[in-house]
């Protein structure tokens, strides 16, 4: 990961995107604009040393040395200005060396060094995009210390020239326009707490009560939703307005029975017409094309086709998944009361709320006694599937077995009822939880997945805050999916989230899989999102840890270079790693080769929406 400069953030807050230009800095290249053409101009230094070899050993080595030169060169840069040309420098080589070495092109299946010894000889490489063009013309950039933002921003840190008492103020007023500056760029969203958000969603919720014959005080009652959740096209036309395209993919989704419903409480937080601010909550529940296509394509063999973390593997006993030594997932049921698109178990449920979700209560016994005869086991994450719709009878049952197992020393519940169902946390259920926490010998927590500030309403707070009255930490697991990528709209969903008594946990980068292919971000997205966005937040506000989660063996951590290697960028400019398993420091383990989605096609997503790619230009230099 690149290291950025103290005045990175006001780079980017203070120019709209455009910084200005520094010594040598080059313009920002729109999406379109990574052609052939382009690259040859822009890396001519590169091809020129790839083109005098005439053997790709020899044209890999020439690179090679050309990278080295350049590197021990702009490390000897001199001046504050200059620092971050240099970090960029170094993060550059590291990226370049990589993607050259042979053992690269083994890896990936791809060789950048055949590619660039090939474009250095004239030789047609038609396989090679504008995705390929971007990657390549940034490193080099960066290497030749050419690359935009490195010059002063108009908002300079000027205290680090004084001291004393007037060093104080005159920092103090600069992170007051700082900041004025981060709110404004986050009140381009909308909280789900806002006045005018509640009285929208009052009108919705009116509206679907009176559309299912229900009365107001049935709003209150979850049992009322679950028995109305919508699982058809025709029942979801007469609660809220859909597009052409989402009522066709519903229907063809309805059709082929893929897994789908959606409370109507959660139908109550869309707008009645599909607008900017409801975009990331449609998204969770309304399946694009790519994804109704594939779930249809592998209809019969879904267990193969998306167990992306292939559970199956890690599973030693019925309802138990284990990929950690003090840590155990137990699974009692096995359905939810909407399903999120994206989900990681979208091979394992087969519809919403189906009978036969519960498992036997004589499979949940063995799967309890096989956690206490593992005494290395003390955490516990009851999940599912969504434990939230058991009865209070179940549910009590349920912990009081895993409860008393002497071993366990926490135990943690997963669930997305706060989010989509939170009349579900009653008093009674909210005690019901309490009651199996003992200080200082078992801790009781919930873990939800909101998904964005539009998701929190009054309703949430009032569950999260019934939660927290029992002494029961709520804490958050945010997927980073394109939905809620834009500049600054995670760090507000993380300052809502607090607002509303959660802790930010986890942020993961959405997984491989190809049936969500719309919900991926590149990982150096994440990676910038975390550097420049969250880091101006408070600590308690940006607790969350930036992870990525490897088959088989769990979550890997994002936050330091060292758990992952640039291993290539294929010819659409998607990048290849090499993940670390987190085993790495204490025991032989195989690494994970896992891709990313091109930058070029997230920009080009992002300019979409109305974003100008130049905002984001910092993305190409997080590895």
């Amino acid at each position: 990961m690149t290291s950025v400069s103290d005045n990175a953030n006001t780079t980017f807050l203070n120019s709209g995107g455009t910084a200005q230009k520094g010594r040598d800095a080059r313009e920002a290249i729109p999406p379109e604009g990574y052609t052939k053409e382009r690259f040859e101009i822009e890396c001519r230094s590169f091809l020129a040393a790839a083109a005098e070899c005439e053997s790709l050993e020899d044209a890999r080595q020439a690179l090679v040395d050309l990278t080295v030169r350049l590197r021990i060169k702009n490390s000897m840069m001199l001046g504050a200005e200059w620092d971050r040309a240099v970090d960029r420098t170094r993060d550059c080589a590291r990226a370049m060396l990589g993607v050259l070495s042979a053992a690269s092109d083994e890896k990936a299946g791809f060789s950048v060094s055949q590619a660039l010894w090939d474009m250095g000889k004239g030789r047609p490489r038609a396989d090679l995009g504008a995705g390929f063009y971007a990657e390549i013309i940034h490193v080099v950039w960066g290497l030749e210390g050419r690359s935009r933002g490195m010059s002063s921003s108009d908002l300079p840190l000027r205290s680090g020239e004084l001291s004393g008492r007037e060093a104080a103020l005159v920092r103090s007023d600069e992170l007051d326009r700082l900041w004025a500056q981060v709110e404004s760029r986050m009140n381009r969203y909308e909280q789900g707490l806002s006045a005018s958000a509640r009285a929208r969603r009052a009108a919705r919720r009116d509206r679907i009560v009176e559309r299912l014959g229900g009365r107001l005080d049935d709003w209150s009652d979850w049992r009322w939703h679950v028995k109305h959740v919508g699982k058809d096209l025709e029942t979801l036309e007469g609660l809220v307005g859909l597009s052409e395209e989402e009522r066709r993919n519903i229907g063809t989704t309805c059709r082929n029975r893929i897994p789908f419903g959606v409370t109507p409480y959660y139908l109550s937080l869309m707008d009645e017409q599909g607008s900017d601010r409801d975009r990331a909550i449609r998204a969770q529940v309304f399946p694009p094309r790519r994804y109704v296509e594939e779930m249809t394509q592998s209809r019969d063999k879904r267990h193969e086709a998306f167990d992306f973390m292939q559970e199956r593997d890690t599973s030693p006993v019925d309802l138990i998944t284990r990929r950690y030594p003090g840590i155990v997932i137990l699974k009692p049921y096995n359905t939810c009361p909407q399903i999120c698109v994206y989900c990681q178990r979208n091979w394992e449920i087969d519809e919403v709320l189906a009978d036969d979700a519960m498992a036997p209560w004589d499979k949940i016994e063995e799967a309890v006694r096989w956690i206490g005869d593992h005494p290395a086991i003390h955490d516990v994450l009851i999940t599912g599937g969504d434990p939230l719709l058991l009865e209070n009878h179940e549910l009590g049952r349920l912990l009081k077995m895993v409860a008393d197992v002497p071993s366990v020393k926490r135990i943690r519940i997963g669930t997305r009822t706060p989010v989509t169902l939170p009349m579900r946390f009653t008093k009674e259920t909210a005690e019901l939880l309490g009651s199996f926490r003992e200080p200082g010998v078992r801790e009781v927590c919930v873990v939800t997945h909101v998904e964005h500030p539009y998701e929190i309403t009054p309703e949430t707070v009032t569950a999260v805050d019934r939660l927290r009255r029992q002494g029961i930490g709520v804490y958050n697991q945010l997927v980073y999916t394109f939905f809620v990528s834009r500049r600054f709209e995670a760090s507000l969903l993380r300052v809502t989230l607090r607002q509303a008594g959660i802790d930010p946990y986890y942020t993961f980068l959405p997984k491989g899989k190809d049936e969500t292919d719309d919900y991926r971000v590149p990982l150096s997205r994440l990676l910038q999102e975390q550097t420049e966005e969250a880091r101006l937040l408070p600590g308690q506000t940006r607790t969350d840890e930036a992870v990525y989660n490897v088959p088989r063996l769990g979550k890997n951590y994002l936050r330091a270079s060292n758990y992952r290697d640039l291993l290539s960028f294929l010819p659409d400019g998607t990048r290849i790693y090499q993940f670390h398993p987190w085993e790495k420091g204490i025991a032989d383990q195989s690494s994970y080769a896992g891709d990313v989605v091109p930058i070029v096609e997230y920009l080009r997503r992002i300019e979409q929406l109305g974003d100008d790619p130049a905002d984001y230009e910092s993305i190409w230099y997080y590895y």
